[in-house]
């Protein structure tokens, strides 16, 4: 078992309305940090009071972006037990971030060990209201005093807590999506499977784009034929063709959502068509045109379920569903935060408790 050293806050915050929460806008009062120096290793594992962390201004990750970090959340149930929804899944994932980048892997019983130490001496902060849940979000850092261009050979590892509400504003109502056609968010043999930064910030410009002309997320097509769907900016998506659900393959160039997985394996129990294949904008909208597209929706930690409810592409705009939230897209989620939350019995074994 990880040897943690506790340093408690000596002043606790004031506990924001669970009404008015929103994303990522508060932070508890408590951080894990554990530091790693080539040749020890991992090490000092510790839980401190959260507040700024100091690095030097050489830092590798500060010039040539090494870093790596995930999305995961605990949920309160209407009993008051605290639940996770498949944490080993988040932490496989981070470590396969951290290969592809040259940071070195955490091992998963010593992440597991941290990630209940932090959520248990923070736990009041998990709230309870309808819909909310305590987002965490474990990352590593690399901290090297250093210029040139290699791996870093000290790095840092953090997770921060954050009760949430809602991630988009429309909550479980469809939001409305524009189709990128301009800048592009990875190729294969890139990082777009992998969960770093600079993912996300190669796809602000195209996000204020779509903002400015109303648009809640981008979609995301292929990097070289700028002609296959990917992915939406904060979630993977699934499109319900005839009897047929479309969710782009993994093939190096898209997040592996544990949110998506778990998407296709309740489908499939239910006997519903999947496929994972590529699916081009031209086939979507000819399928929308011809009245045979039913039903959209984006998977994530973040939003869980979003349904989609209009697509725009060159200024070509389709509603999905009448603009409301199909009948298999309020399935899923209700099947799904159902779980999360303690609301069903979880047969898949996808709930870990506190």
């Amino acid at each position: 078992m990880l040897s943690i050293a506790i340093n408690r806050a000596k002043v606790l915050k004031p506990k924001p309305p669970q009404d008015k929460l929103g994303f990522g806008n508060y932070f508890t009062d408590h951080m894990f940090e554990m530091d790693y120096t080539e040749g020890r290793g991992w090490h000092d594992a510790r839980i401190v009071p959260f507040g700024p962390i100091s690095i030097s201004p050489a830092a590798m990750v500060l010039h040539y972006a090494q870093e790596t970090f995930e999305g995961m959340k605990a949920y309160r149930t209407s009993e008051g037990k605290i639940q996770f929804f498949r944490p080993l899944e988040n932490i496989r994932r981070l470590n396969k971030s951290n290969k592809r980048i040259c940071i070195p892997e955490i091992d998963e019983n010593d992440f597991m060990d941290a990630l209940r130490a932090v959520v248990n001496i923070d736990k009041d902060w998990v709230p309870s209201a309808e819909g909310t849940s305590l987002y965490i979000r474990p990352f590593t850092i690399a901290t090297d005093e250093h210029l040139g261009v290699r791996a870093s050979k000290t790095y840092k590892f953090y997770i921060i807590l954050s009760p949430v509400g809602a991630y988009y504003p429309e909550g479980i109502n469809p939001v409305k999506i524009f189709v990128e056609t301009e800048d592009v968010r990875a190729v294969r043999g890139g990082t777009g499977f992998a969960k770093v930064g600079a993912n996300y910030s190669a796809t602000i410009r195209a996000q204020h784009r779509a903002e400015d002309k109303g648009y809640t997320q981008v979609l995301w097509l292929d990097g070289v034929e700028r002609r296959y769907i990917e992915e939406v900016g904060t979630m993977n998506v699934f499109f319900k063709i005839g009897d047929e659900v479309v969710t782009p393959p993994l093939e190096g160039s898209i997040l592996p959502g544990i949110t998506r997985m778990s998407c296709i394996e309740a489908l499939k129990s239910w006997g519903v068509k999947v496929s994972e294949r590529r699916l081009s904008i031209d086939e979507l909208f000819d399928a929308a045109r011809s009245g045979r597209l039913s039903e959209a929706f984006g998977s994530g930690t973040a939003a869980v379920i979003s349904p989609i409810g209009e697509l725009d592409w060159d200024g070509e705009r389709i509603a999905i569903s009448g603009g409301k939230i199909g009948e298999l897209t309020h399935k899923l989620y209700d099947f799904i935060t159902g779980i999360q939350w303690g609301k069903i019995k979880d047969e898949f074994n996808w709930i870990m408790p506190l």
